[in-house]
């Protein structure tokens, strides 16, 4: 027995309508006029670089994908070999089977392959190592861990490469751009680099440049990942059960806006538009500065603070206010505004000195559409219920079960997962769930799913890592806070807040 169809949710609220009474706008010149201007170019081109994905995404032998082939192929396949990427195949598609079926591969000969591979191959592949080294729960902790080298820093571009991107792109010496530019990056990671700078008004900005020639380099490296997926899904049985298809979409999703420095500045007006409409006072966020934005020079002012996990070695810091604070906002972006920061690791999430948090690097944004934003708050209606259908349902809504699947199959399948962690719980004497226990459960759900062959919306992907970042926040700054003490005010606070929203979006459940 299904649940009544829910009636249609509320609408998102509207950035183009906060725009014109913001005053986080209105603090800099021109930011307002930008951000409408922004605001209105910026979903056709997301539209259009989401339908690049998806043809990327599929194999295809064009003159270019060849070529591709030929330079970045070799280097795979003479670092790896044919066995190797066989082995990590079917390592993959292993890691997705339940622990008692596994055939023991060594998984330590898969990870070593998959490690060589990336090296091999070229910046789109470390990015890809970064996607695995921050996707605890929904890959082996093995690759993981493996992979932890790809988030360090990787080598600064060349002495005055910089400076020359960013004055053929501004059509203006460095020196006229601003009154001071360090040389030295404070930050180079796969995709930019960042430096500190200060305007002529006297600003501390940030100047983050793309490396040069990055975006032709993973459009090749993509549709070879996407041609190597096609052949291991047709030549080793194994690799059909990874999904490795769906999982190269969507890295080439978030890879491709990622690229495009113009939309990080479009998502961090959004964002601070959100927190300043839920009077968020304890957020900074950085603006952009409009005249010296482009699609790769993104000039934005600096904002105060230290890596969260060194908080407590500057300041004297009350890290259960701030976990309140840090679970509060990421939900009241995903549940009410539809639009969350899609990588909240330590290196993009600062505590300043008066307690107020600060976050940077916008590449990587989630947005729900009014449908999946109603489907995500039944998904944790049905979390908090225990009730595997009513999940299942949402995740259905959400667009992560296709229509022709067998849906009872998998409410069975995943009610055995279920009742294994139920049965732990209440050997650990837990009468209740926290956000711990929401980021298993839903990690557990998202990792059936992929195991049949289905594709996970990115927005899902992206909220259950932000579930397994606070989990990080908490033992870094609140080691002995009791989240599950934390549901209770929290959700108060949302139905006391938004009652009509919530009600609606619940409604029937």
């Amino acid at each position: 027995m299904t649940s009544p169809a829910p009636l249609p949710a509320p609408p998102l609220p509207d950035a183009k309508e906060m725009a014109p009474w913001s005053k986080w706008l209105g603090a800099r010149p021109n930011l307002r006029e930008y951000a409408e201007h922004w605001l209105d170019i910026a979903p056709p081109h997301r539209a259009k670089l989401g339908r690049e994905a998806l043809r990327l995404a599929q194999p295809n032998l064009r003159w270019s994908t060849l070529g591709a082939v030929a330079r970045t192929g070799g280097r795979v396949v003479s670092a790896v070999g044919i066995d190797g990427l066989a082995e990590i195949f079917r390592a993959a598609s292993d890691a997705r089977k339940e622990k008692g079926v596994r055939r023991g591969i060594d998984m330590s000969v898969a990870v070593d392959h998959a490690q060589r591979l990336v090296e091999a191959g070229g910046p789109a592949y470390v990015k890809l190592g970064q996607f695995i080294a921050s996707a605890r729960g929904l890959l082996p902790d093995e690759w993981v861990e493996a992979f932890a080298w790809c988030r360090d820093e990787v080598p600064a571009l060349r002495p005055g490469v910089a400076e020359e991107i960013i004055e053929r792109t501004f059509g203006k010496p460095v020196t006229e751009l601003f009154t001071t530019f360090d040389t030295v990056p404070i930050a180079a990671a796969s995709i930019a680099q960042v430096h500190a700078a200060t305007l002529p008004d006297g600003s501390d900005v940030v100047v983050k440049v793309r490396r040069p020639g990055l975006r032709r380099k993973f459009l090749a490296d993509i549709s070879v990942m996407a041609l190597m997926a096609g052949a291991a899904e047709r030549l080793v049985p194994d690799a059909r059960m990874a999904n490795l298809g769906g999982f190269v979409e969507l890295f080439a999703q978030i890879v491709l806006e990622e690229l495009d420095l113009r939309l990080e500045a479009v998502n961090i007006c959004e964002l601070a538009l959100a927190s300043e409409s839920a009077e968020h006072d304890y957020a900074n966020f950085p603006r952009p500065i409009p005249e010296l934005v482009a699609s790769n020079v993104l000039v934005m002012e600096r904002v105060p603070g230290v890596r969260y996990t060194d908080a407590k070695l500057h300041y004297d810091v009350d890290g259960d206010r701030l976990l309140r604070l840090a679970i509060t906002s990421v939900l009241e972006h995903t549940l009410i505004f539809g639009k969350f920061h899609g990588d909240l690791h330590a290196g993009n999430v600062f505590i300043a000195q008066d307690g107020s948090f600060s976050l940077v690097d916008f590449g990587i944004i989630g947005r729900l559409t009014t449908e999946q934003r109603a489907a995500l708050v039944r998904f944790m209606i049905g979390f908090a219920q225990s009730n595997v259908r009513l999940q299942l349902e949402a995740m259905r809504e959400f667009g992560a079960v296709p229509m022709g699947a067998d849906f009872e199959r998998l409410v069975a399948e995943i009610q055995v997962h279920a009742d294994k962690l139920a049965d732990i719980e209440i050997r650990a004497g837990q009468v209740t769930k926290g956000i711990d226990d929401l980021a298993e459960d839903m990690g557990m759900i998202l990792r059936l799913l992929g195991r049949s062959g289905f594709v996970l919306p990115k927005e899902l992907v992206l909220f259950f890592k932000n579930l397994l970042y606070l989990n990080s926040f908490a033992a870094a700054l609140a080691p002995n806070a009791n989240l599950l003490a934390e549901i209770e005010p929290i959700f108060t606070y949302f139905a006391t807040k938004y009652p009509e929203a919530i009600g609606m979006m619940a409604r029937g459940f």
